[in-house]
């Protein structure tokens, strides 16, 4: 069934909407890097919380937190390059009743710090933030030591993980704030690169709680961070064909809104995952964990396959391994033909 008015849409901008169908709609919309919004969301929640200390390895003028340390020049802490130390030491500040947002890059945060990261905050489950730049391959011009396309995977098999991954800056922000009112570690994945302001402030960001933001009943698209735009594009390409696609944010990966997918899984018979992230045990695996377990229906998932990435602008990179709109549109129609 087609559906062309603007009315199968919650929450989504109406200028991200009416350029959803432009081959240049990424460069059309007003962007900022989700790492710069949690910049400006981390002063705004020490203004009102004298508990919050920022620390970083070294990247906070790449992240932007200096300006954190202007304006709270006693609560913030450079450990230079030496992230398991500034783990440890999070988790020290942590158990004293401080709540500390680590800032690094989430290849090291997820990688040369998970012994830190398991053992002395998971394990005894510290209130300890860790906001991720750089996550999945959106640094592209960085290349694989700095492509952190596991990140999201990893933190989700830890136990007592709270996995989130903000589309855009506007939910960037809502996830900060709910990050320094939630017990316990959560682990933030950001963007390198801008990505579109896809939300109004009305978006009722809620840990754990997937929103739907669009309507449709052919087939579900469930995406994360920067592959909701991607998603976004694709189902408006989809319409044209007279293809209805519910597009899902799920930007909390840990816990999985396993209500608003079974749900949508009911309610349209078909799904598809994309995620900015390797194929092996993100969003798209823990999707179908939940269908075959519970609601067994034809599902592919579009993600980054078995291989390293490597270096390029980051619509080229994603585009070549399989993250982009025109892939995932051959993925609804995949799964559509086996329905």
């Amino acid at each position: 069934m087609k559906r062309t008015d603007d009315s199968v849409y919650k929450y989504v901008l109406p200028e991200v909407i009416g350029c959803l169908l432009h081959g240049d709609a990424y460069q059309r919309l007003d962007k900022q890097a989700t790492r710069h919004a949690y910049a400006e969301a981390i002063i705004e929640v020490g203004e009102t919380n004298p508990d919050v200390v920022v620390l970083d390895a070294d990247v906070a003028n790449s992240i932007k937190t200096t300006e954190f340390r202007k304006r709270f020049p006693e609560r913030e802490f450079n450990f230079g390059i030496a992230e398991q130390n500034m783990m440890a030491a999070a988790a020290g500040m942590a158990s004293t009743g401080l709540i500390p947002f680590v800032s690094t890059y989430a290849v090291f945060a997820s990688l040369r710090a998970l012994d830190q990261l398991r053992n002395s905050i998971h394990y005894p489950r510290l209130n300890v933030k860790v906001a991720a730049s750089h996550s999945g391959i959106t640094p592209g011009p960085d290349g694989v030591t700095h492509q952190a396309q596991e990140d999201m995977s990893i933190l989700r098999s830890l136990a007592n993980s709270t996995v989130v991954a903000p589309a855009d800056p506007v939910t960037t922000k809502k996830a900060i704030h709910e990050a320094a009112e939630f017990v316990g570690p959560v682990y933030i994945s950001l963007t390198r690169d801008p990505a579109p302001y896809l939300y109004g402030e009305d978006f009722p960001f809620e840990i754990g709680k997937a929103v739907t933001i669009r309507e449709g009943s052919d087939i579900a698209l469930i995406a994360i961070r920067d592959l909701v735009f991607q998603a976004l594009i694709a189902a408006e390409t989809l319409a044209r064909e007279g293809i209805d696609v519910r597009v899902i944010d799920c930007h909390t990966l840990k816990p999985l809104d396993e209500t608003t997918i079974l749900r949508a899984a009911g309610e349209t018979g078909a799904v598809v995952t994309a995620e900015n992230n390797v194929i092996f045990g993100g969003l798209g695996s823990a999707v179908a964990e939940l269908l075959v377990e519970n609601h067994p229906i034809p599902m592919r998932r579009v993600g980054v396959q078995d291989t390293f990435a490597e270096s390029g602008p980051y619509l080229e990179v994603i585009d070549k391994y399989g993250l982009t709109s025109p892939h995932i549109v051959e993925a609804v129609r995949n799964v559509l033909a086996r329905r």
